[in-house]
């Protein structure tokens, strides 16, 4: 595995554009995820750093632009509002330490080459959970965005708070944040080529609460604002664990790590198609993993791979790593040089575009549509949502999955359960060969041919009980599993339980056609074992021809015609 992202010097004049113009974007984007995380805006700007660089120089996908991202911040609000409640002294020494731990369950998934199965989850469970963290995100941000501190106790107690907000809500507040919205709405798609709409919002607006309002008699003093941000370098912060809170940090560590990777290989798959390439999955988690790792150690939230960001970078020209090296060194020497101009940034204009930042995510095209296209999918993606937004983001997606892996299982089983055939006679459907046919005939009705066909997955292990309790007053059965493409370990138990029974009675009984992992599975369960060496070696028309004559054999030894 190569150890740096690709960096070329053949793109270089896009790469530095991309640079440039995606550090534009990332300052007020940064400053809105810092506040509202409740790290503080330093937080988030050195967040964007560190992800930002450590991500272009260790990641797999060369255009990605890696910051502070909305659904990471939603998780990294309740992490910092938990542990600062539940630790006052040290609540947000253990909240960085959450960010370090969950860079090290990114990197542990990059190095167990895990990536390529972090996205494979249905879409009905991705959007709602990205759709339940829009909602969220707005819901965190009505309060700021009405002038008010944001209510403690998270989406419950906002939604409880709500009537007072809007009572006590300031105006000159509520104002900043329409206007802050309606430049992100509105601003025409020619003039977003040459400004961002969030750096042209966060520059109205701060300059609208110092110019105009006051020339209006309005009083701007009371407008509450970001205030003065260090513009050194931020200190180290030595990990820290609380003796009563070590399980839920790893457990929101863990939270984050995956919602991390998630967000971050999502981006990638739409950075692969942009670009016409292919990322490497693995080694973006080790990128992502390291640059959170640091990030938590500078004092800095979580972050992810921002899809706003990375589009914007390959729609400019940017090609290799090293447009995130460019932006990241950029907005270093932005927080260094002028971090002193943010003091007057009114928090209002930042909830703002944490709003728009909510609506964004939430997956409206999806939403409109999911009914038409599945009442089940959609009946699961509401409850993802609806559980995201109330009780908890891991509890939303695990009983997703659950409930969509069950209804896959169930179709894929219904469609299955028609593989499975017991055949003791022929006719003109049956696909068999003329000889094979004239073999069953010739059973007359005492030959029963069990076939199995395709993915035999846990759920035909009811269709193979119950068409083998079935079987009617035969005296041989050949189980053909020539056509079986896999056999699961339940499909083979249930396999093995005819087999043991039919053997119990009696009858002659030949396995065919089991090859390669299925015979091994077989092998395995020393089914083999149950029947002799020759009854497991034949093709399909010689087992059936073993089986007639056996049954000749034994009518020859018991006088009598033979009967179905």
């Amino acid at each position: 595995m190569q150890l740096l992202n690709h960096i070329s010097t053949k793109t270089i004049k896009g790469d530095l554009f991309g640079g440039l113009t995606t550090a534009v974007i990332a300052l007020p984007m940064a400053l809105a995820f810092g506040v509202a995380s409740g790290a503080g805006p330093e937080a988030g700007l050195w967040s964007a750093v560190f992800i930002g660089l450590f991500a272009a120089l260790f990641g797999g996908t060369p255009t990605l632009i890696s910051e502070p991202t909305g659904p990471m911040t939603v998780v990294m609000t309740a992490v910092i509002a938990n542990l600062t409640a539940s630790n006052p002294d040290h609540g947000m020494a253990m909240a960085f330490t959450v960010v370090m731990l969950a860079g090290v369950f990114q990197i542990l998934l990059g190095t167990l080459r895990l990536g390529r199965y972090i996205i494979q989850m249905p879409y009905t469970v991705i959007s709602g959970f990205m759709s339940g963290i829009g909602c969220i995100l707005i819901l965190l941000q009505l309060g700021p965005a009405l002038g008010q501190m944001a209510p403690p106790g998270g989406v419950i107690g906002t939604l409880q708070s709500l009537p007072r907000l809007v009572d006590s809500m300031r105006p000159l507040e509520v104002a900043l944040a329409a206007i802050t919205m309606i430049i992100l709405w509105a601003t025409p798609q020619r003039f977003k080529k040459l400004v961002p709409p969030q750096l042209l919002a966060l520059v109205a607006g701060t300059v609208l609460s110092v110019t105009l309002f006051p020339a209006l008699g309005v009083s701007g003093e009371g407008i509450r604002r970001i205030g003065e941000i260090s513009a050194g370098f931020p200190g180290v912060q030595m990990p820290f664990f609380g003796a009563s809170e070590w399980r839920l940090m790893l457990t929101d560590a863990a939270v984050l790590g995956m919602l991390g990777s998630i967000d971050a290989l999502l981006t990638s798959v739409v950075a692969d198609s942009l670009t016409r390439t292919e990322h490497n999955s693995n080694k973006e988690l080790v990128g992502q993993g390291l640059g959170n790792l640091v990030a938590g150690l500078f004092g800095g939230i979580a972050g992810a791979g921002a899809t706003m960001g990375t589009v914007v970078n390959i729609q400019v020209g940017g090609r290799s790593a090293l447009s995130g090296i460019v932006r990241a060194v950029v907005l270093m020497l932005v927080i260094v040089a002028g971090s002193g101009l943010a003091a007057r940034i009114p928090l209002a204009v930042l909830a703002g575009i944490a709003l728009k930042v909510g609506f964004d995510i939430v997956d409206w095209g999806f939403l409109r549509r999911a009914h038409r296209i599945s009442v089940k999918g959609a009946l699961i993606l509401y409850l993802v949502i609806g559980l995201t937004v109330l009780v908890d983001l891991i509890v939303a997606v695990a009983v997703g999955v659950f409930l969509a892996n069950i209804l896959t299982i169930d179709r894929l089983s219904r469609r299955q359960s028609h593989v499975v055939k017991s055949i003791s006679t022929a006719d003109d459907d049956l696909n068999l060969p003329k000889e094979e046919k004239a073999l069953l005939d010739a059973g007359q009705g005492r030959v029963l041919l069990f076939q199995l066909t395709g993915d035999m997955i846990f759920g035909v292990a009811k269709t193979i009980g119950r068409e083998h309790n079935a079987v009617g007053q035969c005296n041989a059965i050949v189980f053909d599993l020539g056509a079986v493409s896999h056999l699961g370990v339940t499909a083979a138990l249930a396999l093995e339980n005819a087999v043991e029974e039919a053997v119990e009675a009696k009858r002659h009984v030949y396995v065919v056609g089991a090859a390669g992992t299925t015979r091994k599975r077989l092998e395995a369960l020393k089914l083999f074992e149950l029947l002799p060496a020759d009854h497991t070696r034949l093709s399909r028309a010689q087992a059936l021809a073993a089986a007639v004559e056996a049954i000749k054999r034994q009518t020859s030894a018991r006088p009598g015609p033979i009967s179905a």
